[in-house]
């Protein structure tokens, strides 16, 4: 089943521009009422894209993408997510229709997801299909069949959640922790993944296409181009563009929730799946589609992308700091995943005085004019291919005297590794106890907000501070930047 990865992706010929992103600690959520009016209860489709964001130890809790109806015990609810298992499940109050064997655990991956009922199929195997990446999945964990030509919840006269269970009075919402992109919901139709995607002939790659598509009555297609928020209409992000103005209501979604990451251009995260275990507790937390992490005792984290070569622009932004924690952070780059003492290419600051140099050495050196203090973003310039890093802070060079002068680690890395070559985006907080502060990684898709706003030379990214440096430029880690300079 090929996936949508951060690999070597330029263009795709058609292009998802935008996604939304959900934090499951804000319970956010789109909602349509169709209590006005039901839809075909027999026959819908519903297709969409997602990228996972937090993850615990033992798998994603249930989330939901879609959900209809008011109580989980009546046989009319209707529900598309993904259980404790990390299984995707599709079903009602009282029976599950589908739950694959096939697992989702890839935080760096964009999955298609295309769920498609119909009741009135003579064939009861044809009644319910799932599609993933194009793939129409037969192996099941649990597989059952409506009855021909029976009412269900999706598209019933109730309302309609996506990104959480629509249940009242339910005290665990079910959220989704993610990215979702470019919804289709067919009212009436039994459509296949073959009317939304295609197979990238040279790559092999399951990619997104223009759909031709009926969308019925109380279909919508969601493309998460506004960025207003609360009342539906067609300037806020549930605006539907199908033609059917059936927009959707978001509830504790924010402007800054509107991303450019997507299927078409996947971007870098940090990596929920890489983080360290200080006894039987990991560190650290993850929100905001992974590029806000609560750091705690030696914690540590690394990016999803790791690229070998070329110039690449990262700002890093400490929003809460525990003051005299007796700790500091450790924030660069390492040649290796687990960053280890010696790989790290960087700054730390202990006792709130700033400092530079690679981890583990002797040669560290006051660096910064002022103590760091919470809110100051620090800009990232990695060049890979002349082994040097320069770090602003504020948008100032503090990391030497000149612009081009930074950290020279030409000849002095070495690492018995196997990821030695690749360069992962590395944070670590070195402390004991409780939460010591929380990182905010902008790889030009921030979860906060920027008052300037600079693109790369592409045109690709959203920062506070220019990515180009005395003329050179420096890129926004994304699959189109990797395809063409990675």
């Amino acid at each position: 089943m090929p996936l949508i990865l951060p690999a070597r992706t330029l263009d795709s010929g058609y292009d998802i521009d935008n996604s939304v992103r959900f934090n499951d600690g804000d319970t956010p959520s789109l909602t349509l009422d169709l209590s006005g009016g039901a839809g075909n209860r027999k026959t819908w489709t519903a297709s969409f894209w997602f990228k996972l964001g937090n993850m615990d130890s033992s798998g994603v809790s249930n989330q939901r993408f879609l959900s209809a109806n008011t109580s989980h015990s009546d046989a009319n609810y209707g529900q598309i997510g993904l259980g404790s298992g990390d299984y995707l499940e599709f079903g009602t109050g009282t029976q599950i229709w589908r739950r694959t064997n096939r697992l989702f655990r890839d935080p760096s991956a964009w999955y298609h997801i295309v769920v498609a009922m119909d009741t009135t199929q003579g064939t009861a195997s044809n009644r319910v299909k799932i599609y993933i990446n194009g793939v129409q999945e037969t192996s099941f964990a649990i597989s059952n069949d409506p009855t021909q030509d029976a009412d269900y919840g999706i598209m019933g006269a109730v309302s309609h959640a996506i990104g959480k269970t629509e249940v009242s009075g339910q005290t665990d919402n079910e959220t989704f922790d993610g990215y979702m992109a470019e919804w289709h919901f067919i009212d009436g139709t039994q459509y296949a993944a073959s009317d939304f995607g295609e197979t990238d002939e040279d790559s092999g790659i399951w990619k997104p296409k223009a759909a031709s598509v009926t969308f019925g009555t109380n279909g919508f297609k969601l493309e998460f181009q506004q960025t207003g928020t609360g009342t539906a209409s067609a300037s806020t992000i549930g605006a539907d563009t199908s033609g059917n103005t059936n927009h959707l209501t978001s509830t504790n979604l924010a402007a800054t929730d509107v991303t450019v990451d997507s299927p078409t251009n996947n971007w870098c995260t940090m990596n929920p799946i890489h983080k360290s275990i200080y006894g039987s507790v990991n560190y650290p937390t993850f929100s905001e589609g992974n590029l806000k992490i609560a750091m705690n005792t030696d914690s540590s984290t690394s990016s999803t992308m790791a690229p070998s070569k070329g110039k690449w622009y990262v700002e890093y932004k400490q929003s809460e700091n525990t003051a005299d924690n007796g700790g500091y952070p450790v924030v660069g780059i390492s040649a290796t995943l687990g960053g280890q003492t010696g790989d790290v290419i960087g700054f730390k600051t202990p006792d709130g005085s700033d400092y530079r140099g690679q981890k583990g050495t002797s040669s560290v050196s006051n660096a910064f004019g002022s103590a760091r203090e919470s809110g100051d973003i620090f800009g990232f310039y990695i060049n890979l291919d002349d082994e040097i890093l320069i770090v602003h802070k504020n948008g100032s060079d503090y990391m030497g005297s000149g612009a081009s002068s930074g950290i020279d680690w030409s000849g002095g890395l070495t690492t018995t590794d196997p990821q030695t070559g690749f360069y992962h985006f590395y944070v670590q907080n070195n402390s004991d106890g409780t939460p010591r502060y929380t990182d905010e990684v902008n790889f030009g898709n921030p979860t906060f907000s920027i008052s300037s706003g600079n693109a790369d030379a592409n045109g690709y990214g959203n920062f506070e501070y220019s990515p180009t440096l005395s003329g050179t430029n420096y890129y926004a880690l994304c699959t189109k930047n990797l395809a063409e300079y990675g």
